[in-house]
């Protein structure tokens, strides 16, 4: 089905490890990403019993040769010189449709030599959250890790209570972290510390290569494309949870959806996982979190940059800086987009601190809320306008918002930005109660909840019944208050 080569086991050997999955009881496939397998080169596709034994990792797919990654990791600031793949294994890479290498991994796929204990094992909830919220990233043009299967494995899996476990086939453009750099620079071993660092700049920026300095090349454009991601991740409300290093893709994409959500009722404050207790990576944390990461980073090739000692440090140093307007124009476009706004606008920074007051102090959901805005937009009335106005709880002060926001040019007014605006303000998200509702009941034995809340939100923008339906926020007794992690 799918060719993999293995150019990241070439690598020095601690930075991974062979290792086999361990086979569950009764694997039975819940998911499979078609267009995915497609686009990333199968030529043909075996049956649901075969793709069962091969995504629970029952089966060694032809030509995989499974690994565990090995990384450290800043873990809520605490540095753990080892972690590593407790529960996943790389099969390979494959080339895909486009010329671009990814990863193929298993999660849940049982022990390794990192497991530290652990089970290897992950509960079916978890796999089903990482399935619906990295495909519809995926829908939003979101760079991330992307879901090719769902497996559930006949067994359970002890966490708080016993659970129905299952086996996630992940996707990525690589699972190169800053924690894999901080693995090799712990251990002094320069030579592998420089062996992965060359491979990273092949793999996702061959344009540092060129460079004067290859490694500060390297450590720029990392900056850039997190300062980029997380400036989206805001756009749409999403709460990583748990930003640890080891949890920073150098690829610049969204991984590891651990208790991960979506703001619903605007607060900067926000945080929704169970294991973030001091609320590090809450929502409006997330910039500075980024940065402090990508400074550890920094710290790793610091052995490899031309200038050595202070004037390293201080060229390093630049490059961290660097983030705050990567992020700031970033974040300047995408405002611009939400309020169809002309892209050279000087109102939209401004307009948008505005509103975000409003939705905080009018206890405002985020997404009804840009949706609502955006209909309004396209075809101003009463009748949109009140539905806005509807949504706050200090319907006065919105009214004197949306009157500075009409003085600016709209998206009504050009078919171009108006797109854009739709563009950035999606109909539906995968909102944390219907989340929960999908897994509640796959735990029940039905899986049709699921299936048709990964339909609609991998079509964002698609404005049906059905959509409309899910699109809408909790009350009260809907609430998700927490999220987990699952591991």
């Amino acid at each position: 089905m799918l060719s993999f080569e293995h150019r990241y086991a070439t690598l020095p050997e601690p930075l991974s490890v062979e290792c086999a999955a361990t086979p569950v009881a009764t694997p039975e496939l819940v998911a499979f990403n078609a267009p995915l397998a497609a686009e990333l080169g199968a030529d043909e596709i075996p049956d649901e019993a075969t793709l069962a034994a091969w995504f629970s990792g029952n089966q060694t797919m032809p030509s995989a040769k499974p690994r565990a990654l090995g990384y450290a990791g800043h873990q809520f600031g605490n540095f753990v010189p080892q972690l590593g793949d407790g529960r996943a294994l790389l099969l390979g890479e494959v080339v895909d449709q486009h010329g671009k290498r990814r990863d193929v991994q298993l999660k849940g796929s049982g022990r390794t030599p990192f497991s530290r204990g652990g089970d290897g094992r992950s509960p079916l909830g978890p796999v089903l959250r990482e399935y619906l919220v990295s495909e519809f990233m995926a829908a939003m043009g979101i760079p991330t890790t992307r879901a090719l299967a769902a497996v559930t494995s006949g067994e359970r899996v002890v966490r708080q209570l016993p659970e129905p476990g299952a086996v996630f086939t992940r996707v990525a453009s690589s699972h190169i972290r800053v924690g894999t750099f901080q693995f090799a620079a712990v251990r002094r071993d320069e030579a592998a510390l420089k062996a992965l660092a060359d491979h990273a700049i092949e793999r996702h920026y061959p344009e540092a290569a060129n460079a004067q300095d290859p490694y500060l090349a390297l450590l720029e454009a990392v900056v850039a494309r997190q300062a980029e991601l997380v400036a989206r991740w805001m756009s749409i409300g999403f709460i990583h949870g748990v930003m640890n290093t080891d949890n920073c893709s150098i690829a610049g994409e969204t991984i590891d959806y651990g208790p991960c959500a979506f703001m619903e009722q605007f607060d900067p404050q926000k945080a929704y996982s169970s294991v973030d207790q001091g609320k590090r990576y809450a929502f409006a944390s997330q910039p500075g979190i980024a940065q402090w990461n990508l400074a550890r980073f920094a710290e790793t090739l610091l052995p490899l940059l031309n200038e050595q000692g202070d004037a390293g440090v201080a060229q390093a140093t630049d490059a961290i800086r660097r983030f705050d307007g990567v992020f700031s124009a970033e974040q300047r476009r995408l405002h611009a987009d939400k309020l169809g706004l002309a892209a050279e606008s000087n109102d939209a920074d401004a307009l948008m601190e505005g509103l975000e007051s409003q939705m905080h102090q009018g206890r405002m959901d985020m997404t009804a809320t840009f949706d609502a805005l955006t209909h309004y937009a396209a075809s101003p009335s009463d009748e949109r306008r009140d539905a806005l106005l509807a949504l706050t709880t200090q319907p006065q002060a919105l009214t004197a918002w949306l009157e500075a926001w009409q003085a600016a040019q709209v998206a009504g007014q050009d078919d171009e930005r108006f797109a854009a605006m739709r563009r950035g303000n999606p109909v539906i998200i995968p909102r944390n109660h219907r989340v929960q509702e999908a897994i509640d009941a796959a735990y029940d034995g039905d899986f049709a909840p699921f299936y048709t809340l990964l339909g609609v939100v991998t079509q964002p923008f698609d404005d049906s019944t059905e959509a409309r339906r899910l699109a809408a926020p909790a009350i009260d007794s809907e609430q998700v208050l927490r999220t987990f992690c699952g591991t």
